[in-house]
């Protein structure tokens, strides 16, 4: 598979600040990443540094296995790293004419891209009277007008009321299934489920994981158990060699599983050792569930 970009040990300072750590990750054609953190996390950094608007403080980062100048890959990316920026008393076409004509690309180009973000019917309608979402499209019509490879988004949705998030999420979809690599920045858990096939977490400018959105989500799950004598449960269950971590709450002990097991498996080992459980429930952990985990409570890595 042909490797779009490739970014390694990326590090950026402001000063005092390290906006972005010893960032590593590569993004492989045809597939949606996403960059997951927090506001604060350095995703726009990131961004800004592949994009060559930030200069990074060390590491570097690679566009198409090297085979050609940043300069001259750019011209094979398109990109949304800040609000639209249109002439407001322009209509579409004109705005994306004085597009075609910076980025050297023919005009015949134009109606195709606004019937893709469905905006062809408003192509005469001056820009300022556009709502946000249909801002956000004419946006995405330019940045397409140059056939890119990939199409970097920052923050796709942000600001949008619910309708113009779904109509965002579905253009990024079809954009996608149409071959073209995407790469966009989030804050949101949900978008990156829903859209993404890849994923970069970051925290304070420090990859937590890196991987398939599948991957996360295909994680052992945890066990809700109770029994009367939770201390002997849980002294049991460490002694298993089976579970990363466990926390009680209201009489519930929670242990989260290494391994794969099931949960007649555990309830047949605890009767075996004289435990009898009162309470025996096995959950899958969702996206969220393991997001917080990482930004909240564990050390960095990748995978």
């Amino acid at each position: 598979m042909d490797t779009i970009l490739t970014v390694t040990n990326l590090t950026k300072k402001f000063g005092l600040l390290t906006a972005v750590k010893d960032l590593s990750f590569s993004i492989e054609k045809g597939n949606v990443y996403g960059i997951l953190g927090p506001n604060g996390s350095g995703k726009s950094t990131t961004l800004g540094i592949v994009l060559n608007v930030v200069n990074r403080t060390s590491g570097s980062f690679q566009w198409f296995n090297g085979t050609a100048s940043t300069h001259q890959a750019l011209k094979k990316v398109g990109a949304i790293i800040e609000r639209p920026n249109f002439y407001p008393y322009m209509s579409a076409v004109q705005n994306l004419r004085l597009v075609c004509k910076i980025k050297e690309v023919p005009e015949d180009r134009i109606r195709e891209k606004l019937e893709l973000v469905g905006l062809w019917e408003r192509k005469d309608s001056k820009f300022k009277t556009y709502s946000l979402g249909m801002k956000q499209r004419l946006a995405i019509a330019s940045a397409l007008l140059n056939n890119p490879e990939i199409l970097i988004l920052d923050e796709p949705t942000n600001g949008l009321d619910p309708q113009g998030i779904h109509q965002i999420r579905e253009l990024i979809k079809q954009i996608a299934a149409q071959g073209t690599t995407i790469l966009l920045a989030s804050h949101l858990l949900d978008e990156v489920e829903k859209v993404c096939t890849h994923v970069v977490i970051l925290r304070k400018g420090e990859n937590l994981y890196t991987g398939k959105v599948d991957g996360m989500l295909a994680s052992h799950g945890f066990f809700e158990l109770r029994a009367a004598d939770n201390g002997q449960l849980r002294s049991f269950l460490e002694s298993m060699g089976a579970f990363s971590n466990f926390s009680e709450e209201n009489g519930i002990l929670t242990a989260y599983l290494e391994t794969p097991m099931e949960a007649e498996t555990l309830n047949a080992r605890c009767f075996e050792n004289g435990i009898r459980l009162s309470h025996l429930v096995k959950r899958k952990e969702s996206l969220e569930q393991q997001f917080l985990a990482l930004t909240n409570n564990t050390a960095p890595r990748a995978s």
